[in-house]
């Protein structure tokens, strides 16, 4: 899997940090997102999952491995 975060697109919810923390941040200064770790472990990608579908700005995408 490879995520990718487009912050051109985020308006700022927050919703993928409440769900996956270890994978996605917030800068500080207007709360658009912030993608720490875009291979995440398998144990989290359940959760990177769902943190795509919840996006209200569809800013987040999933690439699943082929």
């Amino acid at each position: 899997m490879k995520v990718t975060a487009d912050q051109n697109k985020c308006c700022g919810a927050g919703n993928c940090v409440l769900l996956v923390p270890e994978v996605f941040d917030q800068r500080e200064e207007d709360g658009i997102v912030v993608l720490l770790d875009e291979e995440p472990p398998e144990h989290l990608r359940a959760a990177v999952r769902e943190a795509s579908d919840m996006c209200p700005a569809s800013a987040i995408a999933v690439h699943e491995d082929t």
